[in-house]
């Protein structure tokens, strides 16, 4: 058996325990969805929305992201540095780890055990330990393919994944510290964890994973290497304290909004050097992009990423939050990023680069179904936004003027409907993404082919 197979399937069923995942987790939030719409839905203890909530935002945020991500960037470190991962045996283990804490995070979730009200960090502390163990395991795995790798230079998505496996263990240790979740505390703990697990963890690695499969897509260099290095430096400077503009106008200190206010704002800078960056490497690549549908998850992922940001830069001010947070709006900001965004740029990247790393079903052939996967995405995405952004509106505008809260209930009912529709298109694209990337199963002899130098891995200053 070649000495490459073992990192093959190793990329392989990483990905496919994301897509399992990603399945699963869909079906929790089709659940809510008809439970916020029909509250007498499934009136279980075990089916109650405090129960299943935070296990769908636990399988999409760990369960999908994290795996697909730490897959994709394995198979990005392993043909960047031309030479097998450095420990298959490790992981491996990482692997089981972190399916080991998700189950144990599930069952425990629907058992009612849990850290308490702490959103996207329910899981008890063990757990918790599991996954951290299971990431740290593929960190020190990358870190060591990357030392020893066979080329002189380091390709710059390397430099985003290696900065997301930096930060994310500070961030969870910092998530789970004892004695600070309550109180005052609790709110800042929990905006700076809820908010930076995005911009240090699922953004640099999302990104830094485009700045490979999109070249590879287009068959051209990036269009600057200098733009990369700016959003990965501002990235880190305006990212790490913007999550209390969360809790503006609430006890937390003055001082600490007003930062995270200045910050907010001043996250344009890396978000719109990586859109730049992606938008202009796309010129001229139009018969590419019609069609390949991995393409189209790119393009409407790096035009997601602008948008979602530049939404998120108004919210931070304090005069627009005064009416949008604690409402709807928020949700739907937040799934307009973390799907919008990063699951969009994770699934343009399996379609681009699976299929050469497995080489048993030719790109085209799963084209068609990719092409409904991303119709369905878009549709499902696009709906829930909408929804719940009107809805999210007419809470914040009601409760400014005064009404009861139950009159918020009455007025947002048919957006809930609405939410449900485009949650179960979002669910059905999940499902045509699994049978695609089971199909998509390496052989016994996975592709060989040489690993591009030159145009494709080298971008011009």
């Amino acid at each position: 058996m070649d000495h490459e197979t073992p990192t093959v399937r190793l990329i392989y069923m990483t990905l496919l325990s994301a897509a399992v995942w990603l399945a699963l987790a869909s079906l929790y939030g089709v659940t809510i969805a008809v439970k916020l719409w029909m509250p007498e839905f499934l009136p279980y203890e075990l089916a109650s929305f405090g129960r299943l909530r935070p296990i769908h935002t636990g399988g999409v945020l760990l369960g999908w992201l994290t795996l697909a991500l730490v897959g994709l960037a394995i198979l990005v470190v392993y043909r960047t540095s031309r030479r097998p991962i450095w420990s298959p045996r490790l992981g491996w283990i990482g692997l089981g780890l972190m399916n080991a804490a998700l189950i144990a995070g599930t069952v425990t979730l629907h058992l009612g055990i849990t850290r308490g009200p702490l959103e996207y960090r329910e899981w008890v502390t063990p757990v918790a330990v599991l996954m951290a163990a299971g990431i740290l395991c593929h960190g020190w795995n990358l870190l060591q393919t990357l030392i020893h790798r066979r080329v002189e230079e380091m390709y710059i998505s390397n430099a985003f994944i290696l900065g997301g496996f930096v930060w994310l263990p500070t961030l969870y240790v910092i998530a789970y510290l004892p004695g600070f979740d309550r109180g005052v505390e609790h709110m800042v703990i929990q905006g700076y964890y809820m908010h930076v697990i995005l911009g240090l963890w699922f953004t640099p690695m999302a990104i830094g994973i485009t700045y490979w499969s999109l070249p590879r897509l287009l068959q051209k260099p990036i269009y600057s290497y200098s733009l990369g290095v700016v959003a990965f430096w501002s990235n880190l400077v305006f990212y790490t304290m913007i999550g209390a503009h969360h809790f503006v106008l609430s006890p937390t200190p003055w001082w600490l909004q007003s930062i995270a206010v200045l910050l907010g704002v001043g996250m344009m800078i890396p978000v719109w050097s990586t859109v730049f960056n992606f938008s202009f490497t796309m010129v001229g690549s139009w018969a590419v992009i019609r069609r390949e549908p991995a393409a189209w998850f790119i393009l409407a992922g790096t035009i997601n990423y602008g948008l979602a940001s530049l939404q998120g830069s108004l919210q931070a001010l304090r005069d627009f939050s005064q009416i949008t947070h604690f409402t709807h709006y928020t949700v739907a900001h937040a799934h307009w990023a973390a799907y919008g965004f990063a699951s969009f740029f994770v699934f343009g990247a399996v379609y681009a680069l699976l299929p050469r790393l497995t080489a048993v079903v030719d790109r085209a052939t799963i084209r068609p179904y990719a092409a409904w996967h991303f119709r369905f995405a878009l549709a499902g995405i696009t709906i829930y936004f909408v929804s719940m952004t009107i809805s999210g509106t007419v809470q914040g505008m009601r409760w400014s003027a005064g009404l009861p809260f139950v009159a918020s209930l009455d007025g947002v009912s048919p957006y809930m409907f609405a939410r449900a529709i485009g949650g179960g298109l979002m669910a059905a694209s999940h499902f045509i993404f699994l049978w695609c990337v089971w199909q998509l199963r390496p052989a016994a002899e996975p592709a060989r082919g040489p690993i591009p130098v030159g145009p494709e891995t080298q971008a011009p200053e």
